[in-house]
Order: structure tokens, then C-alpha cells, then sequence
């Protein structure tokens, strides 16, 4: 499993279902989509840049996760905390 946080979100890749991926289509569209951060070693993605780098320059695209899902083999999952969300859930019931 590779896992990598951007500012404000947290990438978690199952890269054990990556070797049987025909398409490396989370490389194409990380290149294509933000700065080419993963490229491929082993027949799995893995990143170009260190973590804090990664970190500080992430453009937060969520082109990865799309494009492996679309033409991958749907091992990336993309979380996007938002804290706040359940305070505005509950005005809302008020």
C-alpha cells in the first residue's frame, strides 16, 4: 500500500492489484494532470519526490483516482476530510 497526503487530502494506493494494471493510467494522468509525482518501479506506482515534498506541492488534481478508475484497475481511493461538514449537517436539522 503506497500513501501520501497533499495539503489537504490523503492518497492511499492498493498497489498489490498495479502488476495486473495494463493501462498505468494514474502515471499518464499525474503527468499529464499535475506535476508527475509517481512514476513507475516494479510495475507499481511510486513517488518521484519525497513525502514532504509531495506535500507542499501537490496540485490536489484527483486525476489518479479518475483514471484508475475509468481505466485502471480502481486502486487508488482518495480521501477528502472535511470537518466541518458534520457541523453544517446538524444546523441544517435545526
Amino acid at each position: 500500500m503506497l500513501e501520501f497526503e497533499e495539503r489537504t487530502i490523503k492518497v492511499s494506493i492498493d498497489d498489490s492489484k498495479c502488476p495486473d494494471c495494463k493501462t498505468k493510467a494514474c502515471i499518464k494522468a499525474c503527468s499529464l494532470y499535475s506535476r508527475g509525482m509517481l512514476k513507475l518501479r516494479g510495475g507499481k506506482p511510486t513517488l518521484l519526490i519525497s513525502p514532504r515534498e509531495v506535500k507542499r506541492m501537490g496540485t490536489e488534481c484527483l486525476g489518479c483516482e479518475f483514471e484508475c478508475r475509468l481505466r485502471g484497475l480502481n486502486a487508488i481511493k482518495i480521501e477528502v476530510p472535511m470537518p466541518e461538514l458534520d457541523e453544517f449537517k446538524q444546523s441544517l436539522s435545526k
